[in-house]
């Protein structure tokens, strides 16, 4: 078989098991035959996560739980939530899950916290950005700038690309944190705002956000933190006795926070919660029209239709959950994460990058010891790790799943395993999982290259072979 075929059958596993439909069939399919594809293609898909072989991704894991979600979704799935006149429950469930995130994130330390539903993570970092904007175009700054780190989500880039913002990227410390200092450099008078992570998507470290605040607070700025991965986690750190440093509103300075309840808040995809820390934040993201030939229209955000069916689902994980279910499920977290911590620890070949609390980095400590081998070597053995760059690594982000009896020291040998092949593999034979990375790697002219790749592949997505 050939590396294009191979590419292709992994693209398009289902090509040659069902039907495919390039057209509206004639006449409809059989409810059965669907449910019954669609099932199979699920099981075979849920089996890795549900064997808490998965870093990140699946994060409660219980199907009991997702299929009480869906049935919440079901009762408003065909809602739209834009027309409030029919719908005005989505009133009381969007207040509320925005009112029990700021509690959980001690919006009483905000001079009047406040917040909207988002599709997700990326969403709210988009409009989050947009905010900003235009809070600086209100006092005349019309070529705005923004500060984040390297390390920072890549969705900032996107916001930043599609609202015209420049992009300062700040370095990162030896622990992976922003460098507070070049940041405080670059400050000019441009500078509408900067961003920290807690906690960051490659490492899981959370940026030194009492420092960062200060540095917002000194020059009249904005601040956002992006809580998109790891607030809904690290907020129970205290009374799970871990030692969590402040990142939320308790933060002088602190403007605005998002926190993904799609994520460790365990709702279904997709919902995400931007908080700002004053009313006068969050209208800057608003739309209204009130000469439209169609009639009124308003919008909090980028977003028109959106499904009170989510919505449902998410305040339903919420209230069902309350804070006992998600303190136990972060409790079996954070143990987990320390034993991968130690267990990591003895292996000499690896080291960690960074401070981590639920995310762990691992990146080679010997010259000998090509780390995409080793992820090569876990894949191998069933295990789904997330591949990162500069530095070459691969992190684990334990979930929910992954607290399961025995998960986490089947891990640790078949990483010490996968270390020691690692070690027997020729320095110039390249690894699977590293590919796109190591050609990253070369400069600009690889990533470039790699860009086009990535690009490619969205086209893939999107055709019927």
């Amino acid at each position: 078989m050939s590396d294009s075929e191979a590419l292709s059958d992994g693209l398009y596993p289902y090509r040659s098991r069902f039907e495919t439909h390039r057209t509206i069939p004639a006449t409809g399919v059989d409810r059965s035959v669907i449910l019954e594809e669609l099932a199979t293609m699920a099981s075979e898909e849920d089996a890795k996560g549900d064997q808490g072989l998965v870093s990140g991704s699946i994060y409660h894991g219980d199907h009991d739980h997702y299929h009480f979600l869906t049935e919440a979704f079901e009762v408003f799935a065909h809602a739209n939530v834009l027309q409030r006149d029919m719908y005005p429950s989505s009133t009381k469930l969007e207040g509320e899950i925005v009112s029990m995130t700021l509690d959980l994130l001690h919006g009483e330390r905000a001079e009047e916290a406040c917040g909207v539903i988002t599709s997700g993570g990326s969403e709210s970092l988009m409009t989050a950005v947009y905010a900003y904007r235009e809070w600086g175009r209100g006092r005349g700054i019309t070529e705005p700038e923004m500060i984040w780190p390297i390390t920072a989500h890549c969705a900032l880039d996107k916001g930043a690309h599609y609202f015209g913002i420049k992009v300062l990227h700040a370095p990162v410390t030896d622990d992976q944190q922003a460098d507070v200092a070049w940041i405080r450099d670059h400050i000019g008078p441009n500078t509408v705002a900067i961003v920290g992570s807690a906690g960051t998507y490659p490492h899981g470290v959370i940026d030194p956000i009492e420092e960062m605040g200060a540095l917002a607070l000194e020059h009249g700025i904005g601040f956002h933190v992006d809580g998109c991965l790891g607030a809904f986690i690290l907020a129970w750190g205290e009374q799970a006795g871990v030692d969590v440093p402040p990142f939320d509103f308790r933060v002088p300075g602190v403007t605005s926070l998002s926190a993904d309840t799609h994520k460790y808040g365990y709702a279904l995809k997709g919902t995400s919660v931007l908080m700002y820390s004053r009313r006068d934040l969050r209208a800057l993201q608003y739309f209204t029209a009130g000469g439209w030939p169609g009639g009124i229209y308003l919008s909090p955000g980028m977003a028109g239709s959106r499904s009170g069916g989510v919505i449902a689902a998410t305040w339903a994980a919420m209230v069902s959950l309350g804070q006992s279910g998600y303190l136990d499920v972060a409790k079996g977290i954070f143990d987990t994460t320390a034993k991968l911590v130690e267990g990591i620890g003895r292996i000499p070949e690896l080291r960690i990058l960074g401070k981590p609390y639920f995310l762990v980095a691992v990146a080679s400590a010997s010259p000998d010891v090509d780390i995409y081998h080793v992820n090569d070597g876990l894949a191998d053995r069933g295990w789904r790790m997330n591949g990162l760059q500069f530095p070459d690594a691969f992190h684990f982000c334990v979930t929910r799943p992954n607290t399961a009896p025995g998960i986490i020291e089947k891990y640790l040998e078949d990483l010490a395993e996968a270390v020691a092949d690692a070690k027997k593999i020729p320095a110039d034979q390249p690894p699977k999982s590293g590919a796109l990375y190591g050609l990253s790697g070369t400069g600009p002219e690889g990533v470039k290259v790699v860009e086009e790749l990535l690009a490619g592949a969205i086209d893939a997505f999107y055709d019927v072979p």
